[in-house]
């Protein structure tokens, strides 16, 4: 009997960016959609010489595929390892056994480690489609989530990706929960703490809604999109590094509930403190400051809502072994001048340098962030931890370990210079009472930031200070000329929600 060999479809890459989930195309009549009875939005599985993925089809009734092709996704191709030409298989998927978890949780059931470990791992298999995903997040929000649940997430997320180990401890580690645009403290806290000898292998993200993500700021500086053993070897060579935390797969299905997260504009408690902390753990801290940024415009708005979740991350920390302590901190207005990842990494050099045009509030920051986790990790006694980071800053040590750590991870980058910025000035003569945050990250979005790098806006005043008219407030930074019109449009908009100018008495 002649064995029976599997109809197949050659792969094509389609450029098409799904983010992080992995589509396939297929012709509507090609054999393999009539036979197997595949529709869109079904979940299959795609079989190549190497590897299988899971992937949500869509398909087409144009040209753009032969009826022997299958398109792929960037996301499809990046997972399975494709190469073009090659012949592929698809079959269905056995039923995703986890869902059934899912399920329990919508009707407000607790869920076990055991649980969550199957749920994470379907996630980060790409098992899950995005309305799964969504059931899943939703069903996760509104303070649904007890503490025990809290902390099952968190050691499951750390338990199905990469785990860090070092041969010293303590290991370091700082973190904020955003919402305040114009605030990048971590590169220079990175420096002091590996100029002072300790251990800090710190993982950043890019932003998905702010003008710049950590990663994306420290990416004009040097490259941060490193493999796990190029981290180590940083961080073996010079204590510390600065890498984009998706290149070296530390709790994977954190960045898949992230993303979905964005799209939905949900903040889940929950998942918030676990997601921080599985990072923290799975690169291997023992000790961790986070950074509430508390304002009316910021993430956390209230001193309230910043206590409960302070109390739920120093409950969950101490459950999976870290050691944390939150720090609430100004979020009424932006801690630096640059929003956006050149004008905010000028910021940065300019604190290293001990340049003059160093913004003061930035500088504190950081020195208050460095000095509390060389306390805590024992480096520097009780109160003479800010001390020590300040010396650390101005004898240039800081400065001379970050260029280490940028040569290590490839190099050091000049930065550019947006080619057309425009000035933003006070009407009239006033007191400069109120700055919208969320406004403010958005109009530098519009002119580009963060995809276009040396794009976004320079903040030059601070809350309470005394204007004259024409005084600058505002310069827009724009790669091209069409973004810092789009830029002008919205702020015409906006400009009464944007800040406060009060007149004089």
């Amino acid at each position: 009997m002649t064995k029976f060999k599997p109809p197949t479809l050659k792969a094509k890459r389609l450029g098409i960016d799904t983010h992080e989930e992995p589509i396939v195309y297929m012709r509507e009549d090609c054999n393999i959609c009539r036979s197997e009875g595949f529709r869109a939005r079904s979940q299959v599985e795609i079989i190549s010489k190497h590897k299988q993925i899971l992937a949500t089809l869509n398909t087409v009734s144009s040209n753009l595929l032969t009826p022997d092709e299958a398109g792929l996704s960037e996301a499809a191709w990046r997972l399975l390892g494709a190469r073009s030409g090659e012949n592929l298989t698809f079959a269905h998927p056995l039923p995703v056994l986890s869902l059934s978890f899912v399920r329990s949780k919508v009707y407000g059931n607790a869920l076990n480690l055991e649980q969550f470990t199957e749920i994470f791992q379907d996630i980060s298999r790409g098992r899950y489609q995005d309305i799964h995903l969504a059931a899943f997040v939703t069903a996760c929000t509104d303070n649904r989530l007890t503490v025990d649940e809290i902390t099952y997430m968190t050691k499951a997320m750390v338990s199905i990706g990469e785990q860090l180990h070092w041969p010293t401890q303590p290991v370091v580690d700082k973190h904020s929960v955003g919402g305040l645009p114009g605030s990048c403290t971590t590169p220079v806290v990175v420096a002091i703490l590996a100029a002072c000898g300790l251990t800090i292998p710190k993982t950043s993200s890019r932003a998905i809604t702010s003008p710049a993500g950590t990663a994306d700021t420290m990416e004009t500086l040097a490259p941060v999109s490193l493999t796990l053993a190029e981290m180590r070897r940083v961080v073996e060579k010079e204590g510390g590094c600065l890498v984009w935390g998706n290149s070296v797969n530390l709790s994977p299905a954190d960045d898949v509930i992230i993303g979905v997260e964005r799209a939905l504009d949900i903040d889940n408690e929950g998942q918030l403190i676990a997601s921080i902390l599985s990072k923290k753990a799975a690169a291997g801290s023992t000790h961790v400051l986070i950074d509430f940024p508390v304002g009316d415009t910021a993430k956390i708005r209230s001193l309230e809502v910043a206590q409960h979740l302070e109390a739920l991350l120093t409950t969950v920390g101490t459950a999976i072994g870290l050691h944390t302590k939150v720090m609430m901190t100004d979020g009424m207005q932006p801690m630096g001048r640059g929003i956006g990842p050149v004008l905010e990494a000028q910021d940065i050099l300019a604190i290293l340098q001990n340049h003059k045009t160093a913004p003061p509030q930035l500088r504190d920051k950081i020195i208050t962030f460095a000095g509390t986790l060389l306390e805590m990790s024992s480096v520097a006694s009780e109160s003479m931890g800010m001390a020590l980071a300040t010396e650390t800053l101005e004898n240039g040590n800081a400065w001379r370990k970050f260029q280490a750590i940028c040569s290590a991870q490839g190099g050091m980058r000049k930065l550019t210079k947006a080619p057309f910025t425009h000035e933003i000035t006070a009407k009239h003569a006033g007191r400069f009472e109120q700055i919208n945050n969320r406004i403010l990250a958005k109009l530098a979005k519009l002119a580009g930031a963060p995809g276009a790098p040396s794009a976004g806006l320079e903040y030059h005043v601070r809350l309470g200070e005394m204007l004259d008219k024409h005084q600058p407030i505002l310069t827009l930074h724009a790669e091209t000329e069409g973004e810092l019109h789009y830029a002008l449009d919205y702020f015409g908009q906006h400009e009464k929600e944007l800040f406060t100018l009060k007149n004089p008495e």
